[in-house]
């Protein structure tokens, strides 16, 4: 009984024990500090953009921290605070759309698909709805990630300007993970960074022209955002000017603070984010 006890603790925390007859037995834990993972950004991604050509030469380090990720098991998931959950869910969808550039890298264009960019995200059949990964004892996709885990559970929109969809009009991939004790400040960050970019914003007089996303995303900024202005308008463009008075820059923010705002949506560059071969 008592090795049972002391090997179920050993499962909890992630200790070593040594038992009766030489048999060791290990759990590591889950690195929430994301060193490894930290260290591949900070090699790859380059401004707003991402050396892929690099990253695929560095396959291997990219498949072992996707497959940290496939190691922890629900159980654990699911007895972290609500940040470490959201940090580790965020940096899963961008670890995993890494792996899905990589795998395709340099992408082709499907002889049917002449309206989306050549080297287009796009352009990998599945990409969101059919190719599956491990993560926290569950076989999911990207879809079921973004709308049926972080959009249906957590009240925290913020984190649509912190999954990267490898493309030129995306909130770009930061070049360090999202950590648990530091996420606020990292969200602010990164949506004050989109909504200060030629993608997020465009100002016109008291025409606010916004990146698509808020188009397709406007009824999870909602209940946040919606009642911090007034605006002419549906409920949706309340709260998109409600975020963009509280996030945006200076300009931005003003026009959608007096009550006259029109907010118009952004073509969206589906072009990948790749390094230029220049650089």
């Amino acid at each position: 009984m008592k090795v049972r006890a002391l090997l179920a603790l050993t499962i909890s925390f992630g200790i070593t024990i040594s038992l009766p007859g030489n048999s060791t037995f290990q759990m590591s834990t889950f690195d929430h500090s994301y060193i490894t993972y930290g260290r591949l950004l900070r090699d790859h991604v380059v401004g707003t953009r991402v050396n892929y050509q690099t990253l695929k030469g560095n396959r291997s380090t990219l498949d072992e921290v996707a497959q940290a990720f496939a190691r922890t098991t629900k159980n654990n998931f699911t007895s972290w605070a609500t940040p470490r959950q959201l940090a580790f869910l965020i940096n899963a969808y961008n670890i995993f759309t890494l792996q899905a550039i990589v795998e395709h890298y340099p992408i082709q264009r499907r002889w049917f698909d002449f309206w989306n960019p050549a080297n287009s995200i796009k352009q990998i059949p599945g990409v969101w709805s059919t190719l599956r990964w491990q993560i926290a004892g569950t076989e999911m996709t990207l879809d079921n990630i973004e709308h049926n885990v972080l959009r249906q559970n957590y009240s925290e929109p913020r984190f649509h300007f912190a999954v990267n969809c490898a493309s030129i009009s995306c909130p770009p991939l930061r070049s360090e993970p999202y950590i648990d004790v530091r996420l606020d400040r990292q969200l602010v960050v990164a949506t004050r960074d989109f909504l200060a970019s030629d993608s997020g914003i465009r100002v016109e007089g008291n025409y606010l022209y916004v990146s698509s996303l808020f188009d397709w995303y406007a009824e999870d900024f909602v209940d946040h955002y919606a009642n911090l202005v007034e605006v002419t308008g549906t409920v949706r463009e309340r709260a998109i000017a409600g975020i963009i008075a509280k996030y945006g820059p200076s300009r931005a923010s003003h026009v959608a603070q007096s009550g006259r705002a029109q907010v118009r949506f952004l073509p969206y560059d589906w072009s990948l984010n790749d390094l230029p071969l220049s650089h």
